[in-house]
C-alpha cells in the first residue's frame, strides 16, 4: 500500500505528543525547561554528526571535506529566497489558526512548539528518500524507522513545549505524501550525490532547530528551507 509509511509516521507523531503530554503533566517548569535543554543539545549534536558523516571523506590516507561550496552556496541561496518568502511568518501563521482552531488561546507555547517540533521530524534526506522508496517500491522500511525515531523526538518536545507539537504531523504527513505521490517522476533524479546533499543541508537545518531550543528564536529555521531545494539544482547543475 503506497503512502502507508507516512501514515504510520504521522500516527506515531501522533501518540507520542499524547504521551509527551501526559508526561508534562508531572514535571515541574524547571524540570521541562532543563528537557527542553537537553532535548536541543542532543539535536545539535546528532545533526552535526550527520552532516560531518558527509562532509568528510577519507582520500589517499588523508582527511578532507567534501561538498563544502554546495553546502554554502545553497544555504545563502536559500536563506535569500526564504525570507523574501518569509517562510517562519506563513508557519507561524498556521500555528497561530490551529491554536484558535484547537482551543488552546492559553498556551503560550503552542506556536512555538508547532514551529520547531515541525522542523524537526519534516525535514532531512530520510523523510525525501523513505517517501520515495514508499512511492516507487512499496518499501516502508525507511519510514517506520523514521516513525520510531519521530516518536521519541515527539515525545520528549511535546513533555516540555506542550500539545503544539503533536500537530507537527500535518508538515509531515503533506511533505512526505506529496513526494510519495510525484516519486515516480523524481525517481531519476534522486542520484547518491543529491541524497548525500540533502542529507547535509538538511542535518544542518535541524542543527539549527537545536539551537533556537536551546536559545529561543534565534535563527528563523523555515526561512532557510528553499536550501533543500537549492543544493538539488545545484548538484544536478554541477
Amino acid at each position: 500500500m503506497r503512502g502507508l509509511g507516512t501514515i504510520v509516521n504521522g500516527l506515531a507523531i501522533i501518540i507520542g505528543g499524547v504521551l509527551g503530554i501526559f508526561l508534562k503533566r508531572f514535571l515541574k517548569e524547571r524540570y521541562q525547561d532543563t528537557i527542553m535543554k537537553a532535548t536541543g543539545f542532543s539535536t545539535i549534536f546528532l545533526a552535526l554528526a550527520g552532516t560531518l558523516s558527509q562532509m568528510l571523506v577519507i582520500e589517499e590516507g588523508k582527511l578532507s571535506i567534501a561538498g563544502s561550496m554546495n553546502v554554502i552556496i545553497s544555504m545563502v541561496i536559500g536563506a535569500l529566497i526564504g525570507e523574501i518568502i518569509d517562510i517562519d511568518a506563513m508557519f507561524e501563521k498556521f500555528g497561530n489558526w490551529l491554536k484558535i482552531k484547537t482551543g488552546s488561546q492559553k498556551d503560550n507555547q503552542f506556536v512555538y512548539g508547532f514551529v520547531s517540533a515541525s522542523l524537526t521530524v519534516s525535514i532531512g534526506a530520510m523523510a525525501i528518500m523513505g517517501a520515495i522508496q514508499d512511492g516507487i517500491y512499496g518499501n516502508h522500511a525507511t519510514l517506520f524507522a523514521k516513525a520510531v525515531l519521530d516518536f521519541v523526538i515527539i515525545l520528549i518536545m511535546a513533555s516540555s513545549m506542550g500539545k503544539g507539537c503533536i500537530f507537527a504531523f500535518i508538515p509531515v504527513v503533506l511533505l512526505q505524501g506529496t513526494i510519495t505521490f510525484l516519486s515516480a517522476g523524481l525517481a531519476g533524479f534522486m542520484t547518491t550525490d543529491i541524497l548525500n546533499h540533502l542529507d547535509m543541508v538538511g542535518n544542518i537545518l535541524i542543527f539549527c532547530v537545536g539551537v533556537n531550543l536551546v536559545w529561543p528564536q534565534t535563527v528563523k529555521v523555515a526561512n532557510l528551507l528553499p536550501a533543500l531545494i537549492v543544493t538539488i539544482v545545484f548538484t544536478l547543475a554541477f
